[in-house]
């Protein structure tokens, strides 16, 4: 029974270590929600891409994620909800329909898509446990983006929605 400590010790560590962010990551809180995800490297790999990605945008009047509908204006409470929207969106409609000639920004897409997939199912589960709903003005936001993307052809709505990708970590760098 003496290896009992010294394996208690180790587990208790490795569980320790596991429950803890990755380099790099940081905690973000989306209402009830406290998601933690590397933003910088979602943002050095967006700007690497962002120039090209909004060249391919034809139609510059439009946004689909910024005023009068702005992210910046969710209620604390909604913000689990509408984030979870969110990232749902991005990888269901917007990252599936961005593909370039380009290896490199495809590459670049790959990965901001892999956090985004990694962060909605993190959120999945906290709304699950935290029975987070959606307020009437977040599900209208909402509505409004989904309106905004659908109103364009497929491809240009997942351009442009990736070009506007900033807009959406902005608001995320202030829900730390």
């Amino acid at each position: 029974m003496r290896g009992s400590p010294l394996f208690l010790c180790l587990f208790s560590t490795s569980c320790w270590v596991n429950l803890m962010p990755t380099a790099g990551d940081r905690i973000f809180h989306f209402g009830a929600c406290r998601v933690s995800m590397s933003l910088a490297e979602i943002r050095a790999g967006f700007t690497a891409i962002k120039a090209d990605i909004q060249s391919r945008d034809p139609i510059r009047t439009l946004s689909i994620l910024s005023h009068p509908h702005s992210l910046h204006k969710v209620k604390s409470s909604d913000r689990c909800c509408i984030a979870h929207q969110l990232f749902t969106f991005y990888v269901d409609k917007v990252f599936k329909h961005c593909r370039t000639e380009d290896s490199f920004v495809n590459r670049k897409i790959s990965s901001i898509a892999n956090s985004f997939l990694s962060t909605r199912r993190k959120l999945g589960q906290c709304r699950e446990q935290n029975n987070c709903t959606c307020g009437e003005e977040s599900t209208e936001k909402f509505k409004q983006i989904l309106a905004n993307y659908e109103g364009l052809n497929v491809t240009s709505a997942a351009m442009k929605s990736l070009g506007e990708l900033d807009i959406l970590l902005d608001w995320m760098e202030k829900s730390r």
